[in-house]
């Protein structure tokens, strides 16, 4: 266990993987589900009981900013070592199963909101929701961290922080960011109102970019038209995949095109660019279609003209992929829509019997 006092949260804390099994308390239940981040949460419209407590809560920080709360001393004053109690207790009683103790640190009217805004108000009700969760979860253990903790005047502590579940040994670990109001009860620091927000790490370009990652390595496409010899390969950071075209036709080498796929964070959507010998270039949007890939591709002519299309890209195996392209306009003129099956190129042999062409993405990655 861990506390650091008077700072604010510096945001995300680091967890302990990127593809993670996440626990979330919700409706007195405990659902656990593959995390993946790709996208940001949405909520809920209308006044719902978990609305107006976020409306009374943000009415009670702006209040709180406004009285300028002095930060809880660093030092081992009484208040954090009360706050060090009460977070050792909390740690004992979870570890042991004991949802009885983990209702005794909240108020008798206290509450608790998780990261879906449900409400579960008074004791009963938390530990209820809590014996629901240990008896799914009986080898359930937790470790947490004080952030930030901040007192107004005597008997009132706004504490920050992150909680983290193991739901079993081995399992991975979920981990959640948290504000409770504490209020001074005799000898206690009880609960007054604990609120839980999702604390997924943001993920990286190389994880949004892993589920094409079955194209890294040397392809051909031996159609009547001509050759193409497709190369794909990791950057030296991992962040995008490289791609390379060598188009011959009648044996003589009829063109070239370089390709980069990377994620764009701010669209939330993989996206591509994509550079011509002749001078022009495109940039393609990719999104996920029933049977693979579809890229909207939108092109700059050497000549100043525009062209668009739409091309699917589906995995027919792991040695054969399939791309389609249709809708296929150039300077104004429809073209013929096209497909061709790519296949995959054997990698020659190596001196000393070793593969040439390594398919994995750099080490550091």
């Amino acid at each position: 266990m861990r506390l650091s006092f008077g700072g604010p949260l510096d945001g995300p804390a680091t967890g302990s993987g990127r593809a993670r099994r996440r626990i979330a308390l919700v409706g007195g239940t405990c659902l656990a589900c593959l995390a993946v981040a790709t996208a940001a949460r949405a909520q809920n419209g209308g006044q719902s009981q978990a609305q107006t407590q976020s409306q009374a809560q943000t009415q009670a920080q702006s209040q709180t900013q406004a009285a300028r709360p002095a930060p809880v001393a660093g030092n081992g004053g009484p208040v954090e070592a009360a706050l060090r109690s009460e977070a050792a207790a909390t740690i004992k009683a979870f570890n042991a199963g004991d949802a009885a103790a983990i209702a005794g640190t909240f108020l008798e009217a206290g509450e608790l909101v998780d990261e879906d805004g449900n409400v579960f108000s008074g004791r009963a009700a938390v530990k209820d929701l809590f014996a629901k969760f240990f008896a799914k979860f009986p080898q359930a253990t937790l470790d947490m961290e004080v952030t930030a903790a901040r007192s107004i005047g005597d008997a009132i502590v706004v504490e920050e922080g992150v909680r983290r579940i193991t739901a079993a040994a081995d399992a991975a670990v979920a981990q959640m960011r948290y504000v409770a109001v504490r209020t001074k009860q005799a000898d206690r620091w009880q609960i007054a109102t604990y609120r839980e927000f999702a604390d997924d790490p943001t993920p990286t370009p190389r994880e949004m970019l892993a589920t094409l990652e079955w194209l890294v390595g040397d392809w051909v496409d031996e159609s009547p038209e001509g050759r193409t010899a497709i190369s794909y390969r990791w950057s030296e950071d991992g962040n995008f995949l490289l791609g390379e075209f060598n188009v011959a036709v009648g044996g003589k080498r009829a063109g070239k095109s370089v390709q980069r796929i990377g994620w764009d964070a701010v669209e939330g959507e993989l996206r591509s660019w994509t550079f011509d010998s002749d001078g022009g270039f495109s940039e393609g949007e990719w999104g996920a279609g029933e049977n693979g890939w579809i890229v909207k591709s939108e092109a700059t002519m050497p000549d100043g003209s525009s062209g668009s299309a739409t091309v699917t890209i589906t995995q027919r195996d792991a040695d054969h992929f399939v791309i389609a392209s249709t809708d296929r306009v150039i300077g104004g003129a429809a073209e013929p829509d096209f497909k061709v099956v790519v296949a995959r190129k054997p990698p020659a042999p190596a001196a000393g019997g070793a593969e040439a062409g390594s398919s994995s993405p750099p080490a550091s990655r």
